[in-house]
């Protein structure tokens, strides 16, 4: 354990990986994030650096884990130019866990080796409270050999190992966890569309979904998204927005292979029409707010006599 862990991009989830790897007898020496005051709060807390350059995160680090947003935030942070997590980077392990396309995993790994760096890719199937226990179901991409050295720390963060999966080469536990979310997304749209369909019908929404979990309709999404659906609780795990852009890089993996994924489909226009309605904050279960009747976001009610 003798290895400097930094963290780059500490929301909800790379937040509480950073105190879940410190709490496991980790030196966290660095955390880093766009927004400034979130990492600084958190090096607080952990007592750690929060640099204001990417190139001193690396300084500070054998073992850098990211968690930004989209390929777009994953190819700044490992820039070809300017301030980058690429200087100064030899013989540093990458361990980027952002839900993006698999290609950009790809590239990132031949940009790391370029300055004799290494990368991985280790895709997480869980949530905020996964990664605060060190419950993470993780799906690992890359080099064999450099997943056989930072597996100590990939299994102090799932569950001793035991939630932890070596899927192949860079890119395709990426493919992996693009296939884990589009069917996700696909059972939390459907259970919105029949809960909703079963409210219209006048139905007990609780014997419903009771009667769900011993049939074939049962998933795990009835588990964890059911009752928010009926209660209109939508806090936050995974957001929409999220759900679409997962949808998004499967549908696109599908179009790469000439399928035809008619269902994938329709949820990803789901999800994304909740981001065109201003909703796309709301969990992944605010999908239901399409299919209840009387919810959704109101329109806005046509003033008479006016012009623009």
């Amino acid at each position: 354990m003798s290895e400097r862990i930094a963290v780059v991009g500490v929301g909800r989830m790379g937040a509480n990986m950073a105190r879940r790897l410190q709490e496991a007898g980790y030196s966290v020496t660095a955390v880093y994030d766009a927004r400034m005051d979130a990492a600084e709060a958190l090096a607080k807390e952990l007592n750690c650096a929060n640099p204001l350059k990417l190139e001193d995160v690396t300084a500070l680090a054998d073992v850098v884990i990211t968690v930004v947003t989209d390929d777009k935030s994953m190819e700044a942070i490992f820039g070809l130019k300017g301030d980058s997590l690429l200087k100064g980077a030899a013989g540093r392990v990458f361990i980027n866990c952002a839900t993006v396309s698999p290609a950009t995993h790809v590239e990132i790994e031949k940009r790391a080796r370029k300055v004799k760096a290494a990368s991985l890719e280790a895709c997480m199937a869980s949530s905020i409270n996964q990664a605060r226990a060190g419950t993470l179901y993780l799906m690992v991409g890359g080099d064999a050999k450099v997943y056989e050295r930072v597996k100590p720390l990939l299994s102090a963060l799932s569950d001793g190992g035991k939630l932890l999966r070596y899927i192949g080469r860079s890119g395709q536990a990426a493919q992996v966890k693009a296939l884990v979310n589009m069917v996700m997304n696909i059972n939390t749209a459907g259970l919105a569309e029949g809960l909703g369909l079963g409210s219209a019908l006048g139905l007990d929404l609780k014997v419903l979904m009771e009667v769900f979990s011993q049939t074939g309709a049962n998933s795990r999404v009835l588990a964890t998204d059911g009752e928010d659906m009926v209660n209109r609780d939508h806090s936050c795990f995974f957001s929409a927005s999220h759900a679409a852009k997962d949808s998004g890089i499967a549908y696109a993996l599908g179009q790469q292979a000439k399928l035809e994924l008619p269902l994938a489909k329709a949820a990803l226009a789901q999800y994304r029409k909740m981001v065109k309605l201003g909703i796309g904050e709301l969990d992944k279960s605010g999908v239901a707010e399409l299919t209840f009747k009387g919810r959704g976001p109101k329109k806005k009610a046509k003033v008479k006599g006016s012009s623009r």
